[in-house]
């Protein structure tokens, strides 16, 4: 094979076409989906065990991704290879499971024994494939049929189009799912514990840092003397002016403080001439993403956790979100 010189080439116009190709295949499904594919859902939802996925070659490497993808948003699935299948992992698959097969053509070998399994001990099974009369669809208790479309290969060979639309079939399913199950933000958390995505499903309840002791907080009639002791002590840049009620009122923080000392002012000064009113705040069963999204539109390095009353119960920094990850 020779390659050809790319100044012979719009590379670029060939890959926009490549695109434009599969973006058609993918408006063909989008306009396709009907009764068959709610019969689909209504399957997966009454489903007590889990969802199977299998399929072979360029198939298989989207199912996996189907099964991933349905696993982290609350539908518990996996991915069984049918070549293994037929070796003793149809041992896997049990009378309370649904499985979903893809195969383009419908006629893939190595699905027979379980197509022939799943016949055998009655277990749903739910067909992708572009043959509505192929030997997989017949077999299926539900076939959503990939409507016709060009492969994107110029060679009309390599699966390229129709493994777009599987997997964006399969992403359909595991979002309508989501939806409809009423998988929180809380519950994504659970599942992604780890990495960035997982520190910013974290609850500022969890970060909040209780080893520096006592919130530095200070009343409206304290001197600005007592406010740079309380700051220091704080270690967070900034004192919480509070009422008689324990409410937070106000902020100080140390840019505050400088430019005072600049200013030459008073030290003895009360805060409530200094302090910022209504300071932002962030609540304790936030997600920590909401609180770098709250200091980000403010440009702000700092939050008060604060309870229904507006009490200070925490205080979260943004190094305390680096920390953790969340930055």
């Amino acid at each position: 094979m020779n390659a050809r010189p790319t100044d012979t080439l719009d590379a670029l116009e060939l890959a926009k076409t490549s695109i434009d190709i599969q973006l058609r295949g993918i408006t063909a499904l989008r306009d396709s989906l009907g009764a068959e594919f709610e019969r689909a859902l209504d399957l997966l939802l009454s489903v007590k065990g889990r969802v199977v996925v299998t399929g072979m070659g360029k198939s298989g490497h989207i199912g996996r991704k189907i099964a991933a993808t349905m696993a982290s948003v609350g539908t518990p699935a996996f991915f069984v290879h049918p070549g293994e299948a037929s070796h003793g992992d149809l041992g896997m698959i049990s009378q309370n499971d649904v499985v979903i097969a893809i195969s383009n053509s419908g006629e893939t070998h190595e699905l027979t024994d379980t197509l022939r399994y799943c016949a055998r001990f009655d277990i749903p099974l739910i067909a992708i494939t572009s043959k509505a009369d192929s030997s997989l669809a017949t077999h299926a208790a539900v076939c959503l049929t990939l409507p016709a479309a060009e492969e994107a290969c110029p060679l009309d060979k390599a699966p390229t189009t129709s493994t777009s639309m599987t997997l964006v079939l399969g992403d359909a399913l595991a979002l309508v799912l989501l939806q409809l199950k009423g998988f929180t933000p809380e519950d994504f958390g659970n599942f992604h514990p780890g990495g960035k995505l997982g520190a910013q499903l974290l609850r500022v309840q969890q970060i909040i840092d209780k080893s520096v002791g006592p919130l530095p907080l200070a009343s409206e009639a304290t001197s600005l003397h007592d406010l740079m002791l309380t700051m220091t002590s704080g270690r967070k840049g900034c004192v919480g002016i509070i009422d008689d009620d324990g409410s937070l009122n106000g902020i100080v923080t140390d840019g505050d403080l400088r430019r005072a000392f600049q200013q030459s002012q008073d030290l003895l000064r009360p805060a409530h001439a200094l302090m910022s009113q209504s300071p932002k705040t962030i609540g304790p069963q936030d997600l920590a993403a909401d609180a770098l999204a709250e200091m980000q539109r403010n440009k702000i390095s700092v939050l008060f956790v604060v309870d229904d009353a507006r009490r200070p119960v925490g205080i979260v920094h943004l190094q305390d979100l680096m920390q953790f990850g969340v930055v």
